[in-house]
């Protein structure tokens, strides 16, 4: 559950603090773990023992009270990565200390320390070390010479001035590699006055956002005197809340303003984000689909067939179809013959009954699928809504089929989220022996595509698969290396690195005199921003009938189509990338007897390893 958090830095009693906030409307509060700050003078003294005087009793709250309700701020003076030896050492045991308390205090909770320069591996691998809740790792969004010159006594002027023109995500990569991609930490942006390019704020994107830093001072009295923000920040904030990120207000305790901050946040979120039905699918891997392979159960089958677009669409070009085969003169005396190949229960052959009655056309059905449990729910709704049309079925395999005449139209959609990774080009290359020479198919055409992204979340997730275990026994011949194996996942926290290029092509009959549908093709990005790269988006597009297109192409995304989510292939590592590089992706498309896989790595500007080289790790079965 979202939710929203007040900070003061300077309230010593929490329970009173507590009742202050919801009493405003806040659902947390985020305070310093030590009732006073720990002093700076250590730093040529051994470590004071009565250093843990600071803290707090953990009696002041209860235990459900402290896990949550509040984010605990380590200490802000500590410094693991001092050239001083004294510093860096004292600091780290009150760091270990202190991550030792919040654990005490609520075990699984929220911690929050401050990165404050980019100077920071040390304090990564101490931080790291001990995580059992989520640790809040809290940046400047735009770096500025104050943020910066609050915490160090030990830098010259020159050196705290640079900090101002740096890029503060260098500082948060730099720190999660030094901690391996902990999948446990996550950022916590403190908004400033400078305001950074929507560019800058679509990166973070890419990243394990938890909550934005909003402090009271960016609100301003619109005419009605009420605090709002600058209509500048509202739109960045908007672009933010695409990720589900929360509200931290940083505000000193007498300010009398609290509510209406709370209010006008709350107002703001439900403004920008979306509530739709596919949220709970948001960044979870799911394993393609194999339809030729595995028979498909009537969960998936009704998944699919709850999409409002599809279907209309492929009407639509049914429709379109029927009329240029039929002119108006021969609708009485000519019937059309339509093939629906992979027919499921039949939601392809209602469009095309549709389609019929829409153009007063005539039409012969015949029904093609190779799954038992289905033909017998075809079979059940021809005999109750169908029986009185021309429909015949065949509990056959499209590529095998014989039938007593040839098709004029052939209907399927085999497509998957790569347009061909559910084998269309394999089966109706071998189904087209089944269409007269002039017949139509539809789809006629697809066309996959991808781009680099970056994602935390999506490398993590795949790091996290443990022996396959989240997916089953059953998997596991098919699965040999999950970081090598495509996946389809609903993208969202991503930062796409790059426009989607066009990769492969597949046409509809296919009359080519040798058909090879095995497929290369080198694509170069644009690097534009520092990020890292977790691995290629992939999508596709697919044209039914003439201009009747379906996409899930970000750009031609097909409004309020659901059935199919983006494919997403890994990298075993991630990799740095710098502005102004240039990403080269090779992707193949290879074909055997048995298979067909994908294979990809980059080629600048490093060389990886060929993925799921021979289909090693997630092969496509054709039998």
């Amino acid at each position: 559950m979202p939710y929203l958090c007040l900070l003061h830095n300077n309230f010593d009693n929490l329970p009173k603090f507590i009742e202050k906030a919801q009493a405003n409307s806040y659902t947390a509060i985020a305070a310093p773990i030590n009732c006073t700050e720990v002093p700076i003078e250590f730093q040529t003294e051994p470590l004071k023992s009565t250093h843990i005087d600071c803290s707090y009793s953990d009696l002041v709250l209860s235990a459900d009270v402290w896990n949550g309700k509040v984010i605990t701020l380590l200490s802000d003076t500590i410094d693991c990565d001092s050239k001083n030896p004294k510093i860096r050492q004292n600091s780290e045991e009150i760091l270990k200390k202190d991550l030792s308390w919040t654990e005490h205090l609520h075990y699984g909770g929220y911690t929050m320390l401050r990165l404050k320069s980019d100077n920071n591996i040390n304090l990564a691998r101490v931080a790291s070390r001990q995580i059992k809740g989520l640790l809040l790792v809290q940046i400047p969004l735009v770096a500025t010479k104050i943020a910066s010159a609050v915490w160090r006594s030990d830098i010259s002027d020159d050196v705290i001035a640079s900090y101002q023109n740096e890029d503060t995500w260098k500082w948060w990569n730099k720190f999660r590699w030094a901690a391996d991609f902990n999948p446990k930490m996550r950022v916590v942006l403190e908004l400033g006055d400078d305001r950074p390019s929507k560019e800058c704020v679509r990166r973070w994107l890419g990243e394990p956002l938890e909550a934005l830093i909003i402090p009271s001072s960016l609100f301003i009295r619109n005419r009605h005197n009420y605090p709002v923000l600058p209509k500048a920040w509202q739109e960045l904030i908007g672009l933010f809340l695409k990720g589900y990120v929360n509200f931290i207000v940083s505000a000193d305790q007498n300010d009398n303003s609290l509510k209406q901050y709370a209010e006008y946040l709350n107002n703001l979120r439900d403004s920008h984000v979306e509530k739709y039905e596919l949220q709970n699918f948001e960044d979870v891997l799911e394993i393609p689909l194999q339809p030729l392979y595995d028979n498909l159960d009537c969960y998936t089958y009704e998944s699919f067939e709850k999409d409002p677009v599809k279907y209309k669409l492929y009407q639509d070009a049914i429709e379109a179809a029927l009329i240029d085969r039929v002119p108006e003169d021969q609708m009485d005396k000519t019937t059309t013959t339509i093939m629906v190949l992979g027919a499921g229960r039949g939601p392809l052959v209602r469009s095309a009954l549709n389609a019929a009655e829409n153009t007063k056309r005539k039409i012969r059905i015949y029904i093609i699928e190779k799954n038992p449990n289905a033909v017998r729910t075809l079979t059940a709704i021809t005999r109750k809504l169908w029986s009185g049309k021309d429909i015949q079925i065949f509990s056959k395999d499209m590529r095998e089929f014989t039938p007593p005449e040839k098709g004029d139209i052939l209907v399927s959609e085999l497509l998957g989220s790569f347009g061909d990774n559910e084998l269309s080009p394999e089966c109706l290359d071998c189904a087209q022996t089944l269409l007269k020479d002039d017949g139509i198919s539809i789809p006629c055409k697809s066309t996959s595509y991808i781009n680099p992204l970056m994602s935390s979340k999506l490398y993590n997730s795949v790091r996290s698969i443990n022996n396959h275990k989240a997916f089953g026994r059953d998997m596991l011949a098919t699965y040999n290396n999950h970081s090598e194996s495509g996946f389809v996942v609903l993208l969202k926290n991503v930062y796409h690195i790059g426009y989607p290029q066009a990769l492969f092509e597949f046409h509809h009959p296919n009359r080519d005199e040798i058909i090879d549908n095995t497929r290369y093709k080198l694509l170069s990005f644009d690097v534009t921003q520092d990020c890292v790269l977790n691995g290629i988006a992939g999508y596709f597009d697919t044209v039914l009938y003439k201009d009747i297109v379906l996409s899930i192409n970000p750009p031609t995304h097909t409004p309020g189509m659901l059935s199919w989510f983006p494919m997403y292939f890994p990298f075993t590592e991630p990799i740095d990338l710098k502005a102004g590089e240039v990403v080269d992706i090779n992707f193949w498309r290879c074909v055997s007897k048995q298979k067909v896989w994908y294979e990809w790595n980059i080629s600048s500007p490093r060389t990886t390893h060929i993925h799921n080289h021979n289909g090693r790790s997630c092969p496509i079965y054709c039998t």
